[in-house]
């Protein structure tokens, strides 16, 4: 079953079992599909609905930051619910090591010496890490550790 079946069949699910958080961020992941299955002209295969759940999820870790400044703990936890429901959708995340790993042979592959090698290193790191859900923050956050150390 592709990922728009999945999330359509788990929206029906979750409106007849009347859990009210599943169904909204279901809806919300719904209307993003829909929305972007318009600017496509097409339906969207399963790497389009990755892209578009991590895009979600980044969104959320990025209101996240901001509630947390505001000191709203209440929209920090809604937030934070929704991550958890969209990310059943997507591949494991790697892991911390997984990442300093792959920044690790990066680094080592692009022959970086300095923060303005940053670029190259974390196009190969991502790279490196397709389809595992790297955060991406965490990625760079690493990167320039690494080459600030160098």
């Amino acid at each position: 079953m592709s990922l728009t079946k999945q999330i359509v069949a788990d929206l029906t699910a979750a409106m007849k079992a009347q859990d009210a958080n599943r169904t909204s961020t279901l809806r919300m992941v719904k209307a993003a599909m829909m929305n972007r299955q318009i600017e496509k002209g097409s339906e969207l295969d399963d790497d389009d609905m990755q892209k578009l759940l991590r895009s979600l999820v980044k969104q959320r870790r990025d209101s996240i930051e901001q509630y947390e400044k505001a000191g709203r703990q209440e929209l920090v936890d809604k937030e934070k619910a929704e991550i958890d429901v969209i990310e059943i959708y997507l591949p494991q995340a790697a892991s911390q090591d997984e990442i300093e790993q792959a920044v690790v042979a990066a680094i080592a592959e692009t022959g970086a010496t300095s923060i303005k090698d940053m670029g190259k290193v974390m196009k190969a790191a991502q790279t490196a890490l397709a389809g595992k859900n790297a955060d991406g923050r965490l990625v760079s956050e690493l990167v320039k550790a690494r080459l600030g150390m160098a």
